[in-house]
């Protein structure tokens, strides 16, 4: 009996809207309040916002610059990231690819190609794990593999960067990060922009990042998005008309909460 009311009086709370807390170690999805008309994203309502703080995480970058940094996730290749490179070729625009052991495995040239044109490859898991539910020593393998993939593959020897898989984090899988030498990277932009079988059009793209620029802004897109990388070129020009420049992500310094 007692079990059936523990139990019955669990399905009412989350039937009256109530949603189970994080514990103190959560684990954490990350989520932001959207920039809209230029103003500032949050995390101030998030409940994790001290836990990025303590493990110099990024969210933001310097808010008091026209600064944008151009971050894509590649869990998979799904045929687009050779335009994505060319675009940025030729916009001249650096970013920071955040690359699986599978992407690696699968596709070294374009890897390569990535570092050859002076772009950063990122550490996203070997295995795309959840992080905050496997050991501190599964999770140190899954950012070695990576590395080694990618500096055994190409030039880039030092990898600074770490993007947790699906967002998902607690305060030990960023100090364990922290402890192996990267910074962990969020994001201030993003959209809805994963789902292979719900692409709208490179319009909707462009309005989507658009109306969420803001200074400082750390843009997620993933390159398996056919909108996103019909949309790319104009999104650039965009920002650049409204004074933004474009930055690579080990130039920055100062990261405001």
């Amino acid at each position: 009996m007692k079990r059936f009311v523990i139990a019955l009086t669990a399905v009412l709370l989350l039937c009256c809207g109530y949603q189970q807390v994080a514990s103190a170690d959560g684990p954490y999805h990350f989520g932001f309040k959207k920039s809209k008309n230029g103003q500032l994203p949050s995390i101030n309502e998030e409940g994790f916002k001290n836990v990025l703080q303590k493990n110099d995480a990024i969210f933001l970058g310097d808010t008091t610059r026209k600064e944008l940094y151009l971050t894509f996730d590649n869990g998979y290749e799904n045929g687009f990231t050779p335009k994505i490179l060319d675009v940025l070729k030729e916009k001249k625009v650096p970013a920071i690819f955040f690359l699986t052991g599978h992407y690696v495995k699968d596709k070294p040239e374009l890897v390569t190609r990535m570092v050859t044109e002076g772009h950063l490859v990122g550490n996203h898991s070997w295995s795309h794990p959840d992080m905050t539910q496997i050991s501190n020593e599964e999770l140190k393998k899954e950012l070695s593999r990576v590395k080694e993939a990618v500096s055994g593959t190409t030039r880039q020897q030092v990898m600074s960067f770490v993007r947790p898989p699906r967002g998902i984090f607690n305060d030990r899988s960023l100090a364990v990060s922290r402890a192996e030498g990267y910074t962990s990277v969020f994001w201030s932009i993003a959209y809805k922009d994963w789902d292979v079988n719900d692409q709208r059009g490179a319009d909707y793209a462009y309005r989507q990042v658009m109306a969420q620029l803001h200074p400082g802004a750390v843009i997620l897109l993933h390159s398996i998005s056919r909108d996103n990388t019909e949309a790319l070129g104009r999104i650039i020009d965009g920002a650049r008309q409204q004074g933004y420049e474009f930055k690579s992500l080990d130039a920055l310094q100062v990261k405001t909460y």
